[in-house]
This record gives C-alpha cells, structure tokens and sequence, in this order.
C-alpha cells in the first residue's frame, strides 16, 4: 500500500509497522501470556505509539519520530535513531489494533483491510514461526489469540472497536 501511495504523490510516505511498538514480552503481565486478553490489552504501547509517533508527526509536530521501540518478537528494545519527515509527509502505519481507543484522535483517515482469517495465518505462521519456534506453535498462538479484527473471546471478531464505524476506506485484500 506504501508503495501504491508513493506513486500517486510527490509527498513524502513514512511507513511504519506498528508490531515494531510492542510492549516487551518481560513486561506483559496484567494476563496470562498467551491469552487474547494479554495479545488485545498488554501487548502494545499505545504511549509509546503516541508520544514517538503519532504526536511528533500529527498537527503542530516537531516531525522528529521513531519507527520502533522493540524487535518484532519483543523480546528487546530497539534504541534506534530518530527520524525526521517532512511538514507535509504522509503517515501509513499498518498493523493490527491501530483503531483502539487510546489512539482514535491521533489519526486523520483509517483504511480498514478486510483480511480473511486463512490469509492472516499464513502470513503470521511465515512471520512468526522462527521466534515462536515451530510452525506449529505459530498457528496454535494465532489461532487462540484471534489476531484479526479487535478483541472478542465469544467467537465473534470487532467486538469492542468495529471498523465500520471508525473507517474512513474499507478494502479487501484481493486473493
């Protein structure tokens, strides 16, 4: 999508991905590791999102932001360099979770992929099978957490911040 964005503006396109602002594994502890509640409550850091992110790059930023604040297990963080975008820059974070609450008023327009479930596997089992340690313990973990959509233990997804409601482009990833 970044690269789709480019190639119809001369604005500069900053693309991050939000799984670089997870909270460190160590640090999650208000639910049991492996629960959906710990993947949709614990696991990212919205302040950090926020105030290395969003802010510097929002209205009346200073544009100086980071891209991360941890490696993509989450098992450390990443002291890694500031960056400076452009006044008029274009900010395209993907990932899962960007329409909680805590983040609502930081964004100018959400585009909602609408990824079916056997698609998100794939692509976290390719992703994730390494640090999980086994592709097998890749699908178990996703297929507990409900990684699409946001938090619903009932079986049904978009429960607690349904994107129809947020978004302002919903779009489905074509197979």
């Amino acid at each position: 999508m970044a690269e789709a964005v480019r190639g119809r503006t001369d604005r500069q396109v900053v693309r991050v991905g939000i799984d670089h602002f997870k909270r460190l594994v160590a640090r999650r502890t208000a639910y049991p590791q492996d629960s959906p509640e710990s993947y949709y409550l614990d696991s990212w850091d919205h302040t950090a999102i926020r105030d290395l992110l969003l802010r510097p790059l929002g209205p009346g930023g200073d544009r100086r932001y980071r891209d991360a604040v941890a490696d993509l297990p989450a098992r450390a963080a990443v002291d890694g360099p500031w960056h400076v975008a452009a006044d008029n820059a274009v900010l395209l974070a993907d990932g899962v979770f960007l329409q909680r609450p805590e983040l609502d008023p930081w964004w100018d327009l959400r585009i909602w992929v609408d990824i079916g479930f056997d698609e998100v596997l794939r692509r976290g089992i390719a992703r994730d099978q390494r640090w999980m340690g086994s592709a097998a313990e890749a699908e178990r973990r996703y297929r507990t957490r409900q990684p699409f959509g946001c938090l619903s233990t009932t079986g049904s997804r978009l429960v607690a911040c349904p994107p129809a409601r947020l978004t302002g482009v919903v779009g489905q990833l074509a197979s």
